[in-house]
C-alpha cells in the first residue's frame, strides 16, 4: 500500500479507491484504521478516495512519541499527506471522531481546504455534547425492534453511569439503522482495528480549544456538508445541527433511518448526497 513520511519521520499508510479528483478520508474510532469505511458505499465511483490509517493503526507505524497521538498533533500528519500528494488544496471527508481532526486541520490551514464533508461527526473539538435524555429520545425511535427492550435497558444504565461491559455490548444495535446480518458483520469486523493506547491520548489535556476552533469555523466560508443519521445514538441530529450552525456556509442533511454508519444503511442515498456535494 502507498505510504508517506510524517514530519516526525513516522511512516504512515493510506489506501486508494477509485479515480478522479482525490478526497482525503479521515476515519473515526478515535484512532481506528480506515478498513471499516470500505469504499463508503460506492462513493469511489465518483471521486478518488484516499483512506488514511492514522499513526499506530492499520498499515501505519507506531510513533516513538506516544504523545503524538493527541488530536491537535495529528494535524501535522494531514498536512504531510497533502504535501506528499502535491495538492494545493484538498477536499476532506471525516467520519465520527475524525471530524475533530478535520476541524482542527481547518482551523490551522483554512486556505488548504476546498470542501469539507462531516459524516455523523463527533463534536468534542467544538465543545458540543448530547445529553443522556437526548440519547434516550433517539433510542425510543427504535421501539418495536426485537432487540429494543434489552438495548434500551442497557442504555438507561449507561446514561445513569451504572454501565457494565454487558451494558455496552447490549447497545450495539442502537448505532446502526438496521441491525441485520450485514450490520452485525460490519460491527464484529471492527474488533482489533482500534489502537486503544492511541485512543486514550487522542483527547488528552490540551488537545482541544473549543472557543478558538469555533472562531476559526465561523471564518471559514467554503462549502461544508454535515450529514447526520436520523437514529444515530452517537451524534443525534439535534447536536449535529448545532455543529452545522457554527459554519457560515454549511448544508445540513439528515439521512432518514440511518445510524452512525449511514453508507451501510442506505448506500444509494448516502452516495447521492455526498457525491453531489463534492461535485
Amino acid at each position: 500500500m502507498p505510504a508517506f513520511s510524517a514530519h516526525d519521520g513516522t511512516d504512515l499508510a493510506y489506501h486508494v479507491f477509485g479515480g478522479g479528483a482525490p478526497v482525503i478520508c479521515l476515519p473515526g474510532g478515535p484512532m481506528q484504521d480506515s478498513d471499516y469505511l470500505g469504499e463508503l458505499g460506492g462513493l469511489s465511483a465518483h471521486r478518488q478516495l484516499i483512506m488514511v490509517d492514522p499513526r499506530g493503526t492499520g498499515g501505519s507505524a507506531i510513533p516513538q512519541d506516544a504523545a503524538s497521538y493527541r488530536c491537535d498533533r495529528l494535524v501535522d500528519d494531514v498536512e504531510a499527506l497533502r504535501e506528499h500528494l502535491g495538492l494545493d488544496r484538498l477536499d476532506l471527508l471525516a467520519h465520527s471522531a475524525g471530524a475533530n481532526l478535520a476541524a482542527l486541520y481547518l482551523a490551522r490551514h483554512p486556505e488548504r481546504v476546498g470542501r469539507l464533508a462531516l459524516i455523523t461527526p463527533s463534536t468534542v473539538a467544538v465543545g458540543l455534547a448530547a445529553t443522556g435524555e437526548t440519547r434516550l429520545e433517539i433510542a425510543r425511535l427504535r421501539k418495536g425492534e426485537p432487540w429494543f427492550e434489552a438495548a434500551f435497558a442497557a442504555l438507561e444504565k449507561v446514561v445513569a453511569g451504572n454501565a457494565t461491559d454487558d451494558s455496552w455490548k447490549a447497545i450495539d444495535p442502537l448505532f446502526h439503522g438496521r441491525w441485520d446480518a450485514a450490520a452485525q458483520a460490519h460491527h464484529a469486523a471492527q474488533d482489533g482495528h482500534r489502537n486503544k493506547e492511541a485512543a486514550a491520548a487522542f483527547g488528552a489535556e490540551g488537545a482541544f480549544d473549543p472557543e478558538a476552533t469555533r472562531a476559526a469555523l465561523a471564518a471559514f466560508d467554503a462549502p461544508v456538508l454535515l450529514l447526520a443519521g436520523e437514529v444515530d445514538l452517537n451524534t443525534p441530529p439535534s447536536v449535529a445541527a448545532e455543529f452545522a450552525e457554527l459554519f457560515p456556509n454549511a448544508e445540513f442533511v439528515v439521512q432518514p433511518g440511518a445510524g452512525h454508519y449511514p453508507w451501510l444503511d442506505d448506500a444509494d442515498r448516502f452516495v447521492a448526497t455526498v457525491a453531489t456535494f463534492l461535485g
